[in-house]
């Protein structure tokens, strides 16, 4: 029982933001089961910055793409509760993004669209420095 508790204790939480509800759904499967996370979601940025004060996430993945997404970013970054909390953008766009706007808003990592949903937890762990994956089925 109490390993039971500790693996409970030590289970990462993401939040992830993106508006298109099948992309939110592939990413939170991928996540849990592949990754063994908890994972939050929400459909705007405006959501993700209320959610992010009160679960106080582990890590945000970020869709760049949406309305709002900018706007998020300067929020996060001048809250007490949220400005540390490790961002991964996972956006089509975020290819074309200036070395400044990574380092100002102190992005820890990017995947691009369109991804592979197996390896995404990889790449969120090797992203995010989190201990190697074991493999969930």
């Amino acid at each position: 029982m109490k390993i039971v508790q500790e693996l409970a204790i030590k289970t990462k939480t993401i939040l992830l933001i993106d508006d298109e509800a099948n992309v939110r759904e592939l990413v939170e499967l991928c996540l849990i089961d592949l990754g063994g996370w908890n994972v939050l979601t929400v459909d705007s940025p405006f959501s993700g910055l209320e959610k992010a004060k009160i679960a106080h996430p582990d890590a945000i993945v970020l869709d760049l793409s949406m309305r709002g997404s900018f706007m998020f970013l300067r929020e996060l970054r001048n809250h007490i509760e949220t400005k540390t909390i490790p961002l991964v953008l996972l956006s089509a766009t975020a290819r074309w993004l200036d070395p400044q706007f990574i380092k100002t808003y102190k992005v820890a990592g990017i995947i691009l669209k369109p991804f592979d949903p197996v390896t995404l937890p990889i790449q969120m762990s090797e992203i995010l420095k989190w201990p190697a994956l074991p493999i969930h089925t």
